[in-house]
């Protein structure tokens, strides 16, 4: 998934930490909600809901409809402001990359989208249908079932659910650590090759020096 360049969503910032808007941008996003509910009901429906992610994701039809979905979990046929700043929030946490901190950080709310049926269990196919939004790879969804699956019945309750969200940001920053580390040597190696041309071409314009003067 990707939002569009130039979109509305592409001028807010997502705190990285808590993966959160700003009180500014929450006041910016609730006028722009209102702007797109032109029914005045506080709500979007399913054609509204459309249009807009149309307008802002590179998401097709079919996913836009089992965002709207997931979201309209009493199956009203609209959402409210509240499902559509979350969303808004997994929508930026996908585009930097802050997909595991944002589960971290938001380990109930995304259990209970995912738990469409209300049985307090996700199963595999959960992930797999939403995993546009999450980005969950093959690998860490095998690892998840194999390692935190304690009943064995291959569907998570939040308490498994929890500990796979705090394992994943620990690979996380074990990840963002290690990038840091490589970046950290790649500056270090360059201001290294950078002395040693500059200490270079000193020798040799002191060795060009000496042979003018004879």
């Amino acid at each position: 998934m990707k939002l569009k360049e130039g979109s509305f969503l592409w001028y807010l910032y997502l705190d990285k930490l808590y993966c959160l808007l700003s009180v500014r941008n929450v006041k910016a996003l609730v006028e722009y909600f209102h702007l797109l509910d032109v029914h005045h009901n506080n709500t979007l429906n399913d054609v509204l809901f459309y249009h807009f992610l149309h307008h802002v994701t590179n998401l097709n039809r079919r996913q836009i409809m089992i965002v709207f979905n997931m979201l309209d979990w009493n199956a009203l046929g609209e959402i409210g402001f509240d499902q559509f700043y979350m969303l808004v929030c997994i929508l930026l946490a996908q585009e930097n990359h802050l997909e595991a901190q944002f589960i971290f950080r938001h380990s109930r709310p995304v259990f209970e989208l995912l738990d469409q049926d209300g049985e307090l269990k996700i199963g595999a196919e959960h992930f797999h249908m939403y995993n546009f939004l999450f980005n969950i790879k093959k690998q860490e969804l095998r690892e998840l079932y194999h390692d935190f699956d304690i009943t064995g019945d291959r569907r998570l309750t939040y308490k498994e659910f929890k500990l796979f969200t705090i394992f994943t940001m620990d690979k996380y920053q074990e990840r963002q650590k290690a990038e840091k580390e490589k970046e950290k040597e790649k500056a270090l190696l360059k201001k290294k090759t950078l002395h040693e041309v500059n200490v270079s071409q000193k020798d040799l314009l002191g060795i060009n020096e000496s042979q003018k003067n004879k």
